[in-house]
C-alpha cells in the first residue's frame, strides 16, 4: 500500500476531530425536550361537546378499523332522563391497550362524531400491564376539556392542548376547496377550534399551535453557536 493511501485513511477522521471543538447542540433529554408538532399521534382522548355531553355514541367503528385490535368498545342505550351522549346510545365501555396500539390514527379517521382524537403526549411508561390499559375513566376529558394526567405520563407545557389537530387538518374526500372550512363540532373548554394550517392561506399558527420543527431547531442551534447557523 502506497504512503498516500495510508494518509487517506487518517483523513477520514478529519470531520470527527473537527467537531471536538464545536459547541454542543445536543438536546439534554429528558430535562430539555424538543417541541412537538400539533398533529403528533400521541395517546388518545375522548372528547365532549360544549354542553358536557360525550361525543362517543358507542358505534364501535374505531374498534372495527383498528389494525392492532387494541380498542374494545361496548355501547349502551342512553337514559332518556339523563343522557350521556346526544344519540340513542353511548360508549358504556371504552378501553385502549397501549401495549398493542401503533398510533396509526385510523380510529380518528373512522369516528363519525369526532369523539376520539390523539394528543401530543406519547411519553409514558408502565409498572404493570393493567396500567397500560386505559379505560373510559382515563380517556374522557375533564370538565375543562383537558385530558386526565396519569402519574406515569411525562407531560410538559401545552402537551395537553391541540388534541384534535389531525382531525381538523384534513379535507373531506381530498377536496382542496374545502380545506380550512369549519366542518367540526365544538369541544368542551375550547369551543369550535380553528382550522389547522395546510395548503390554503386559512391559518392561525398562534391558535392552532402550528410550528415548523425545522425553524425551531435552526433557532436553537443558532443560539448555541452564538448566532451562527451553518
Amino acid at each position: 500500500m502506497a504512503i498516500s493511501d495510508g494518509l487517506k485513511f487518517f483523513g477520514g477522521f478529519k470531520q470527527s476531530i473537527k467537531q471536538v471543538a464545536e459547541p454542543r447542540v445536543t438536546t439534554q433529554y429528558p430535562k430539555e425536550k424538543a417541541p412537538k408538532p400539533p398533529r403528533l399521534h400521541g395517546r388518545h382522548v375522548l372528547n365532549r361537546y360544549e354542553d358536557g355531553l360525550e361525543k362517543c355514541i358507542g358505534c364501535e367503528l374505531c374498534a372495527a378499523v383498528c389494525p392492532a385490535d387494541c380498542i374494545y368498545v361496548r355501547g349502551a342505550d342512553n337514559d332518556l332522563d339523563s343522557p350521556t351522549s346526544p344519540g340513542e346510545r353511548y360508549g358504556y365501555v371504552y378501553e385502549i391497550n397501549y401495549l398493542r396500539c401503533i398510533h396509526c390514527d385510523l380510529c380518528v379517521e373512522a369516528c363519525p362524531t369526532e369523539a376520539i382524537t390523539e394528543s401530543k403526549m406519547f411519553e409514558f411508561s408502565f409498572t404493570s400491564r393493567s396500567d397500560a390499559i386505559y379505560t373510559k375513566k382515563e380517556l374522557v376529558v375533564d370538565d375543562d376539556g383537558r385530558p386526565k394526567h396519569m402519574p406515569w405520563e411525562d407531560w410538559r407545557d401545552e402537551d395537553e392542548l391541540h388534541t384534535s389537530g389531525w382531525m381538523r387538518a384534513t379535507s373531506p374526500a381530498g377536496n382542496a376547496d374545502m380545506e380550512g372550512e369549519v366542518q367540526w363540532s365544538g369541544e368542551l373548554g375550547y369551543g369550535q377550534r380553528y382550522p389547522e394550517a395546510g395548503q390554503s392561506d386559512k391559518r392561525n399558527d398562534e391558535l392552532t399551535g402550528n410550528i415548523s420543527i425545522r425553524e425551531v431547531e435552526k433557532k436553537k442551534i443558532s443560539v448555541k453557536l452564538g448566532g451562527k447557523v451553518r
